[in-house]
């Protein structure tokens, strides 16, 4: 008779075995992935570390300093980070309010609508707005709004399927309506969860808002537009320095957040 724990230890190497020669197929695919992306974009990184490029850049980084750091245009900047910031925070909350919505729908032409507003970047939203609603910070605030409501759609969504199943039945054999089931069993549980997914996005979407400026949808992104275009470099460097404090002062509010919900 044969013992079945002795065969136990052969089979665990062998499965163990076989998740190894997976990894090590799927690692070889990558490299070569990579490999054929190098030769195929023919990069030519020398280029970047040769005298003439780095005497250009030391060139270009000096023109940077000092900044400008006058009252009147600190006031544009501080008014500029405001809409940056407005953009992406009012652009998250509604992409949370539809998001959320699509995900509660569950069916299929949702979810080919919210596949369509993922695949399509907020750049693009951005420009196609502009020749509807015109210049502004109206027109970037609608292009992050309808692309992360595609990105929250689908992790809302997968987060409402994979919650446990056990609260909702209980409520359902005591009587409880679908929204009473949903209100009270579903979203309870996943709602620290959608919240984190909205926080990340927010952090997300203030770099996006930054960027959506560029092409005219208002705040930081259009002044750099404007500087960088008139050559101004002191002013655009005052621009960039407000980027940055901008993007670490959310980063740092949003991980704070997140935390206090784990």
């Amino acid at each position: 008779m044969i013992d079945p724990a002795a065969n136990q230890p052969y089979r665990i190497s062998s499965s163990m075995r076989g998740s190894r020669c997976w990894a090590c197929w799927t690692l070889v695919l990558l490299l070569t992935l990579l490999l054929l992306s190098i030769l195929s974009l023919d990069l030519e990184v020398r280029v970047i570390f040769q005298a003439d490029s780095l005497r250009r850049l030391a060139s270009f980084v000096g023109e940077l300093f000092p900044p400008n750091v006058s009252p009147d245009f600190l006031e544009r900047i501080f008014h500029a980070s405001l809409e940056t910031l407005a953009m992406s925070a009012l652009g998250t909350l509604l992409a949370m309010l539809f998001g959320l919505i699509l995900a509660v729908l569950r069916h299929p032409v949702t979810s080919i609508l919210l596949n369509v507003l993922r695949a399509i970047p907020d750049l693009v939203w951005a420009a196609l707005l502009l020749i509807s609603a015109g210049l502004g910070p109206f027109a970037g605030t609608l292009a992050l709004a309808l692309h992360t409501t595609g990105v929250l759609g689908r992790l809302f969504s997968e987060a409402l399927e994979n919650a446990p199943r056990h609260p909702e039945e209980t409520l359902r054999v005591l009587g409880a309506s679908r929204a009473q089931r949903f209100f009270y069993a579903t979203l309870v549980q996943v709602m620290p969860q959608l919240m984190a997914y909205s926080l990340y996005r927010w952090e997300n979407n203030i770099r996006a808002a930054t960027v959506l400026g560029v092409v005219g949808a208002g705040g930081l992104g259009q002044m750099l537009m404007v500087h960088m275009s008139l050559f101004q470099m002191s002013s655009m460097s005052t621009v960039l320095l407000a980027m940055l404090v901008l993007v670490l002062l959310v980063d740092q509010l949003s991980a704070r957040l997140r935390r206090a919900l784990q």
